[in-house]
């Protein structure tokens, strides 16, 4: 038998081992439930974000005594925010936490822990994939299995179906994770009732200062049909139905209310919520084109429970979508930095809703006059002549003129795109978070977000190169209105820069980082998902991308949507009127949005615009190319063969040279686009057109322009 001092010798061992931390997983969920960015991180840990990214993937662990003091925040976050369906104190048998954002929703389920009990719900087992409906349906709901496999116990108990489902028109709505739930409602409004009621729908909020996100239900046509819904949408203008239509007349009787945009192809329905309950519902009707082409492209051919598949992982890696993809881009946007929290008077120790400190609030801030567009009121009533930002993506093509012999000889145009450009340049991005400053005169600061008046047409770059201060790539001719991006690029060329005016903001923040790291997350694993990984070397990379989108069409259908959120969700930053009646001058519902934020637009444009221009330039010196044209986030270069790869500049070991462009699989790196050959491409460029615009296809028609 042991003896007391080899027992203590023993224990005193463990204790002087070094501290154990959650899981890399775990990390990341609690430093997301404290509202906290992975820049704010590293501040407070005193390293860099890299390493904080490093630390939530696993990749690499802190050592001492940054280990210690990682460890003692985390578990102070892992008392005040316990993971979803776990007291803090003595645990209950619920479903094992998992993480908000799985790494990979394709592969093979991680391991339950022996110990977690699953959600009570009724039992599923595995079926065929269009089960065979009973002779007659029971009076309640029950659950059945889609296909392929079980359903596993969900990670949200106060959501054990998940954040959706498709229902057809047998009364099948098809759920994430193979489920499928018996929906006896033959009306809308029963519908809406049985959601919230029954379905045990719906998905966590994305920052615990936000609100869980509603249950959402798409419908198939049969589905549509079914509920006394037209096939059509006749008014294909205001994208709605008419107020004396039946189903309309059906929800007001029943005491739900619309939303302003109506019952259309998104149709929210909703009653007043009842302290923290919410009571809406989010219907999306496919056979009125609620999922678009362009960014769900595929996906209403699918069956019903591949369109829940295909939502379904979408929801988990980006959120419920609640509109078109720039919708649910601009809404994702406000669900990680929610404009309030509540905030506890310290004198009478009452809550109410104040202000959450790096959000753009709950008021809509005007715009400087420069950052309006020409129709908005502040510009018609006030007379502003002063003129407009102008900080779009690229549209150049290189003067014919300017083409040598050596280009022309070249057998290929070769284009390259830069992933999600974009979202690389909403990382880390310091915006304005409240109203503009105006100021003459003032001395040119790059830390500063705002909109300068200044004259840079003395800027000297190569004719062969885009200008980066303008979208046409042509040089400037006097001062204009450029974001701050654009001027301290000026000096970074070496060129003095005098502002003679500036509209500036003295709240800043780095508002976008949160909605840049978790559609960052999204694309990458979804790449991933298809077999594009970060681990590739450039010829592994290239062959894995001619065929990722054969993988899995409906996975190669959610990196679509993915691409097509960033894209829209920055558009709808500064989204302008629209409708016949419009006239200038008068205010549109857009301008009521805190999110109508056209220099918030203007910054991630202009670094991106600067970007490509960097890697131009600096590909240029390594490699002595120049481009022959680019548009937005696509280049279009002469090469002496059909691959990337023998004009991208590498080092003497063979390693991408930082700086210029470099083949990967994380957004701001640049994958192969097409290519034709140079002939093609110097014909286009006589006759106006821009090769870049259908270097993918070979598609140009010269009679039918662009």
């Amino acid at each position: 038998m042991a003896t007391e001092e080899e027992l203590f010798a023993s224990v005193d061992a463990l204790l002087e081992e070094e501290p154990q931390l959650p899981p890399p997983v775990e990390r990341a969920r609690l430093r997301e439930a404290a509202g906290i960015t992975q820049a704010r991180l590293a501040l407070a840990l005193k390293t860099s974000t890299q390493t904080v990214k490093n630390y939530e993937n696993g990749r690499s662990e802190p050592k001492s005594p940054r280990l210690e003091a990682y460890q003692r925040l985390l578990n102070g976050w892992a008392a005040k925010y316990p993971a979803h369906g776990t007291p803090a104190t003595t645990p209950a048998p619920v479903a094992a936490p998992q993480p908000e954002e799985p790494a990979t929703l394709t592969g093979s389920p991680a391991p339950e822990p022996e110990s977690a009990a699953p959600v009570e719900t009724p039992a599923v087992k595995a079926a065929p994939q269009r089960p065979a409906r009973p002779a007659e349906r029971p009076a309640t709901s029950s659950r059945r299995p889609a296909a392929k496999k079980a359903a596993k116990p969900a990670a949200d108990s106060g959501f054990p179906h998940g954040p959706l489902a498709v229902l057809d028109g047998d009364g099948s709505a098809y759920g994430v994770d193979g489920i499928v739930l018996d929906c006896p409602a033959s009306t809308v409004p029963e519908l809406v009732e049985w959601t919230l009621r029954e379905s045990g729908l719906g998905a966590s909020r994305l920052h615990r200062n936000g609100r869980d996100a509603d249950p959402l239900i798409v419908l198939t046509a049969a589905a549509a049909v079914k509920l006394g819904l037209p096939e059509r949408l006749e008014d294909r203008r205001g994208l709605r139905l008419a107020e004396d239509h039946p189903v309309v007349k059906q929800v007001t009787r029943a005491k739900w209310k619309l939303t302003k945009r109506g019952f259309g192809p998104w149709a929210r329905v909703y009653r007043p919520a009842q302290g923290n309950q919410r009571q809406c519902v989010q219907l999306a009707i496919l056979p009125w084109d609620a999922l678009d082409e362009r960014s769900w492209p595929g996906v209403t051919d699918l069956e019903p429970a591949d369109i829940a598949r295909v939502l379904g992982v979408y929801a988990q890696r980006v959120l419920t979508p609640r509109g078109s993809t720039a919708v649910s881009g601009l809404e994702l946007m406000t669900a990680l930095r929610p404009p309030t929290r509540a905030v506890q008077d310290r004198t009478t120790g009452q809550w109410s809703s104040g202000h959450n400190p790096g959000s753009l609030g709950t008021e809509p801030i005007d715009p400087a006059p420069p950052e309006c567009v020409p129709e908005h009121p502040l510009v018609v009533h006030r007379g502003w002549k002063g003129g407009f930002l102008d900080e779009e993506a690229y549209q150049w093509v290189r003067d014919v003129n300017l083409l040598t012999g050596d280009e022309v000889s070249l057998p290929w145009a070769l284009g390259l795109d830069l992933n999600t450009a974009f979202l690389a340049s909403a990382s880390r991005l310091v915006v304005g978070l409240s109203a503009p400053d105006h100021f003459r005169a003032p001395v040119f600061n790059p830390k500063i977000p705002g909109s300068w008046l200044v004259d840079l047409s003395h800027v000297e770059l190569d004719a062969r190169l885009p200008s980066p201060f303008t979208p046409s790539g042509t040089r400037p001719t006097g001062p204009a209105w450029y974001q701050t991006h654009t001027v301290a690029y000026a000096q970074e060329l070496g060129y003095n820069v005098q502002p003679l005016e500036a509209y500036l903001r003295r709240e800043t923040g780095a508002y976008l980082d949160p909605w840049h790291d978790r559609l960052r997350t999204a694309y990458v694993d979804t790449m991933a998902d298809l077999g594009v990984t970060r681990d590739l070397d450039d010829r592994a990379f290239l062959a894995a991308m001619e065929r990722h989108k054969d993988a899995d069409p409906a996975l190669a259908a959610v990196l679509a949507a993915i691409k097509a959120t960033v894209k829209g969700g920055v558009g709808k930053l500064r989204e302008r009127p629209q409708g016949k009646d419009y006239q200038e001058g008068d205010a549109w519902p857009a301008m009521e949005r805190p999110t109508w934020r056209p220099d918030i637009r203007a910054a991630v444009i202009s670094k991106a615009r600067v970007n490509m221009h960097r890697k131009l330039l600096n590909t240029a010196r390594m490699t002595g190319l120049y481009p022959l044209a680019v548009l937005s986030d696509c280049v279009v270069y002469p090469s002496p063969s059909r691959s990337p790869i023998d004009i991208l500049p590498y080092s003497t070991s063979g390693k991408p040279i930082p700086g210029t462009f470099r083949l990967g699989p994380t957004p701001g790196l640049a994958k192969f686009e097409g290519v034709q050959e140079m002939a093609w491409a110097v014909d286009l460029m006589e006759a106006g057109y821009n090769p870049a615009r259908h270097i993918k296809g070979g598609d140009a028609v010269l009679e039918d322009g662009e």
